[in-house]
């Protein structure tokens, strides 16, 4: 079978920076994704359509297909008494925040200054290439109730 809308695919993947340090991969193997429902980046998705269990894939997805270009309005000051624990504050740790539409978001602490903290709220992979190293594992249909939740359910029938 190919991958289509609506199926559920099970991949194994590596993903690298342009500089080739490995960013993320896939857990014990298998990453399960319900195609076409758009729980993966543009870019990763486009190149899979088509492809079968045993293709093995290599993808450069541009920002513009991945998680974005950088926003420079969301990296902001923040004064430190918004923070607990100010003292502790380092650059590169991450915190949960609501976001202007009320989402909640996670940001980046990127320089901690004497009375305020700089903030990144774009997403850690926003503004890079991605490079994915992908082999497909299995392709299935996905059943009515994947489709109409619109992600896949483990063997248990429970969410992930």
């Amino acid at each position: 079978m190919q991958i289509q809308p609506n199926a559920v695919v099970t991949l194994h993947y590596t993903l690298k920076d342009n500089e080739g340090t490995i960013i993320d991969q896939s857990d014990d193997g298998s990453f399960l994704y319900l195609h076409g429902a758009m729980n993966i980046i543009p870019g990763l998705e486009n190149a899979l359509t088509g492809k079968s269990a045993g293709d093995e894939i290599s993808v450069k997805v541009s920002p513009e297909e991945g998680y974005g270009a950088k926003d420079p309005a969301r990296i902001q000051e923040v004064p430190k008494e918004m923070f607990e624990n100010a003292a502790d504050i380092q650059p590169g740790m991450q915190f949960h925040a609501q976001g202007p539409d009320g989402n909640a978001v996670v940001v980046t602490v990127v320089e901690v200054k004497d009375d305020a903290v700089v903030i990144d709220g774009n997403h850690a992979l926003a503004g890079m290439d991605l490079n994915f190293d992908v082999k497909v594992i299995d392709v299935r249909e996905a059943s009515e109730e994947e489709i109409s939740h619109g992600h896949v359910h483990g063997p248990q029938g429970h969410d992930h």
